[in-house]
């Protein structure tokens, strides 16, 4: 998984009508022609696959199979995948490879979550592995529609989710997010005017930032639970509730929601102060807690370190749920 670059725009709720194949997807000043749909099942869930005009190098097999793979690890974390109906529009882009463009959406009739996402018709396998934007669209829609001030939990959450979520399901090696956090939680720290995170709309505050407020708060949360639940519990309770990406929650019933999972306030406490000041986290002091430490440009880890079973049970492989691929237009 490369650093970071965060250039996808954000989840919000805008209705969208579900199309077939062969059907043009107007969204933004753009119209994009349908010419092959796919479904993929996981349980209690059916995402529909549409794919834009344009031919992949790779084959249009091996696109799904990187669609697969995002929705089975975002179902890993949050123990299903969050809605019954999902849709994902794959846009491909000539002269060009990588993955790029992401935007999801939630609404309340037809399609409960819909992501549209450009993949470079040159993208290569090593390209797709590499991939973290395809699970942190997916992971948008295991979450309800915020006000506005309240992005940063949105984007933060995918941003602290997605990783954690391609290792439990056996994608990633664990040092390999643990490194990538290190480099990039630092970008999250408050810098001087600001005003906490729902004032401060940076990019670094909004991404990194909430992303600050996952990792500080899932670690108080196994801390004061002695490892037995973690902010995965909170997030699954929000998801149980009904609170996926096609609903409107004030954000303090998503935070209520959570703290009653696992027993603590650790959600609301933060929230109420990381809110509205500017709360620094030494870094340095949390990462020798949980037994991460840099080793040339990789890292490694500390068993004895006093948090390092915290560590271990974020990133924990958890069994996947299991999926098939159920029909082609």
């Amino acid at each position: 998984m490369t650093v970071r670059q965060m250039l996808m725009v954000s989840a919000a709720t805008l209705f969208l009508s579900a199309l077939g194949t062969g059907a043009a997807f107007q969204g933004g000043h753009e119209r994009a022609k349908v010419v092959l749909t796919r479904s993929i099942e996981l349980p209690g869930t059916v995402i529909q696959v549409d794919f834009g005009e344009g031919r992949f190098d790779v084959g249009d097999e091996v696109i799904l199979r990187h669609v697969e793979g995002a929705a089975e690890a975002v179902a890993t974390y949050f123990g299903r995948f969050p809605v019954a109906r999902a849709r994902v529009l794959i846009l491909p882009e000539g002269g060009r490879g990588g993955v790029s463009q992401g935007t999801t959406w939630g609404h309340r009739g037809g399609m409960q979550g819909f992501t549209r996402i450009r993949v470079g018709e040159k993208v290569t396998p090593g390209e797709l592995k590499d991939d973290w934007m395809m699970t942190h669209e997916l992971v948008h829609m295991a979450f309800p529609d915020v006000a506005e001030e309240h992005h940063w939990i949105e984007e933060g959450m995918a941003t602290y989710v997605e990783p954690i979520a391609r290792v439990q399901a056996g994608q990633l090696e664990a040092k390999t997010i643990w490194r990538d956090m290190m480099e990039g939680m630092p970008k999250g720290e408050p810098e001087p005017g600001d005003e906490g995170l729902d004032h401060t709309h940076t990019w670094g505050r909004t991404y990194w930032g909430g992303g600050l407020f996952c990792l500080v708060a899932d670690t108080e949360i196994r801390k004061q639970t002695h490892n037995r639940k973690g902010l995965q519990d909170a997030l699954r309770a929000v998801v149980d509730a009904g609170g996926s990406i096609d609903q409107e929650w004030p954000l303090e019933r998503v935070f209520a929601v959570g703290d009653q999972a696992t027993g603590t306030h650790v959600l609301s406490t933060m929230y109420k102060r990381w809110s509205v000041e500017p709360v620094p986290v030494d870094l340095a002091a949390l990462w020798g807690q949980l037994g991460v430490r840099r080793s040339g440009d990789d890292v490694e880890f500390d068993a004895k370190a006093p948090l390092a079973k915290v560590r271990e049970a974020i990133t924990r492989r958890v069994a996947g749920t299991g999926h098939r691929l159920v029909h082609e237009n």
